[in-house]
């Protein structure tokens, strides 16, 4: 089922012509994290850097992406949308983009599986990060969000 889902965020992310252009792939997944990579030469800013709205753009969907996959391990069909977020950055990148969104801390999915069940509809509060390089020895925070993703059930 992961496998299924996974390709599914993928060819999602080939169809949506901003996530396309930026060409986000998913990197890794193992339930409880989300992983995405972008290359830096389409995200570049006057710079040379990676454009901040790149960095945003790649959390926000590694956060979508991270609540999409577990709803549909949970056999849930839901529309997600992200509420609201807030986005830290800490300093300049000059590399590829690498972004994993997980569970902000003091947050349950059962918690938020059981609300969308009874209610129709359900929050819940990820916190995704921009590393360089990615996650591993020596890598460093570049950016971070804050969001709060919304999913409503469908039928």
């Amino acid at each position: 089922m992961r496998e299924a889902a996974l390709e599914s965020l993928r060819v999602h992310a080939r169809q949506m012509a901003p996530v396309a252009a930026m060409q986000v792939r998913v990197a890794g997944y193992d339930g409880d994290d989300l992983s995405l990579e972008a290359p830096l030469e389409p995200n570049m800013n006057d710079k040379g850097g990676a454009f901040g709205g790149s960095m945003a753009s790649v959390m926000t969907f590694a956060g979508w992406g991270l609540v999409t996959l577990r709803l549909h391990e949970a056999g849930m069909v839901a529309d997600v949308f992200v509420a609201d977020s807030a986005v830290r950055y800490l300093k300049p990148l000059y590399a590829p983009l690498h972004a994993s969104a997980r569970l902000s801390p003091g947050q349950s999915w059962d918690t938020f599986l059981a609300a969308l069940s009874q209610r129709g509809r359900a929050r819940i509060q990820v916190r995704a990060r921009m590393l360089s390089p990615a996650e591993g020895p020596g890598s460093e925070l570049m950016a971070d969000l804050a969001g709060r993703y919304v999913a409503i059930l469908k039928g």
